[in-house]
């Protein structure tokens, strides 16, 4: 039993580090997402590497079980009222994103002197966000209102939308070039999507009827960690994406059945202790040497991916007629980038191997860059958009 001493001791560590994180963060208005993240740097292999291999080892399971949760709970920002009154501007928005960011990454690394496939496979990674530090910012803030559940839904679905540009970009590679790749990414893409919206379907459907109707506590915690993993655990078996399986559960559940606050404020409170483990694992997870070994193209990428995300977020929000004030903040708002580029550039490399360790590198090391300063650059846009529109 000795050897279970050091994990157990470790996680309830990590626990206070969380709640130390979330008041200093309070203190200092800092995320505490950063703060986390930073933590897990300091501890982790390019720190003082102070995690045991039991901790580190959890960091796959955790990390899909938080992104679970994080998902079915942006889902529930999908219900038919909210889309009926932000619907326009985050569906124009999210894909004004997605498309101009992938445009300029793509035309300024080619421009830059990169093959322009690599460009285009690089630009199809600069979509990737990470909702779950985006979102958490939002919930430390403490606001609710019309742009931060906008915000919500953009991030909801902003992966999606990555993910398809990122198949498509694959499949014209496949067609007009030879990466050496054997299956059809549009098909991958098609079973992948259809697929785990219809999951989504058929766990959120059954959810929406029992979910919530048993007393407050205990009973409803279960409820949500039960469609959690459910979720999660399917989703993996039939190769499919959690993320947007657990987006459509949340928005299955959100709109069918009128219990659905009580079920996700208990999602709410399940969720913190695995997003701890998970950011604090994903910092020492994280690699800042790996930005040098990209090179002089890492640095262009990160400046290209800020530019094309905010230039996407303006013309997205001017085309849906959106406010005006936050038109210019919502690209700034959706820098974090996390798991979802890292498994893009994965994908890539085994697909494009002549440029296999580059991607890799990229993708690691700006990954590393926007999860510790993008989280900052969401709570400045918050606290600007609270300064500008109290409302």
């Amino acid at each position: 039993m000795q050897e279970l001493a050091t994990p157990l001791i470790v996680l309830g560590l990590l626990f206070f580090v969380g709640l130390a994180a979330d008041r200093i963060g309070r203190q200092l208005r800092l995320p505490r997402v950063t703060l986390l993240l930073g933590f897990g740097l300091v501890v982790g292999q390019a720190g003082f590497d102070l995690l045991p291999s039991t901790i580190t080892d959890l960091y796959p399971v955790v990390a899909i079980v938080a992104l679970s949760a994080v998902a079915v709970l942006l889902g529930s920002s999908l219900s038919l009222d909210n889309l009926r009154g932000h619907g326009r501007i985050v569906i124009f928005v999210s894909l004004s994103v997605v498309l101009v960011t992938q445009a300029v990454v793509t035309l300024g690394l080619w421009g830059f002197g990169l093959p322009f496939a690599l460009a285009l496979v690089l630009g199809a990674l600069a979509t990737a966000t990470d909702p779950a530090a985006t979102y958490d910012v939002i919930e430390q803030s403490g606001q609710d209102t019309g742009f931060t559940r906008r915000l919500k839904g953009l991030v909801a679905i902003d992966d999606a939308w990555g993910l398809l540009a990122f198949s498509l970009t694959m499949l014209a590679l496949n067609l007009f070039g030879d990466t050496g790749g054997t299956d059809s990414p549009l098909l991958t893409a098609a079973y992948e999507l259809g697929g785990s919206i219809a999951l989504g379907i058929a766990i959120g459907w059954p959810g929406a009827i029992l979910i919530g109707r048993f007393s407050d506590g205990e009973p409803l915690r279960i409820e949500g960690l039960g469609l959690v993993f459910l979720t999660a655990g399917l989703s993996l078996m039939l190769d499919l994406s959690y993320l947007i399986a657990g987006m459509t559960v949340g928005a299955v559940i959100v709109n069918h059945t009128r219990h659905h606050s009580r079920a996700f404020a208990e999602m709410r409170s399940i969720e913190w202790p695995f997003l701890i483990v998970f950011f604090v694992l994903a910092g020492a997870s994280l690699d800042p040497q790996a930005l040098a070994l990209a090179g002089s193209a890492g640095v262009a990428f990160a400046i290209l991916r800020v530019l094309g995300r905010i230039l996407g977020g303006w013309i997205g929000g001017t085309a849906a007629r959106a406010p005006r004030l936050e038109s210019r903040y919502y690209g700034a708002a959706m820098l974090p980038q996390a798991g979802v580029a890292i498994g893009m550039a994965l994908a890539a490399s085994e697909q494009f191997p002549a440029y296999g360790d580059q991607i890799t590198a990229l993708a690691i090391g700006t990954t590393a860059g926007f999860e510790l300063i993008g989280p900052l650059v969401t709570a400045f846009v918050l606290a600007r958009q609270k300064t500008q529109n109290p409302s």
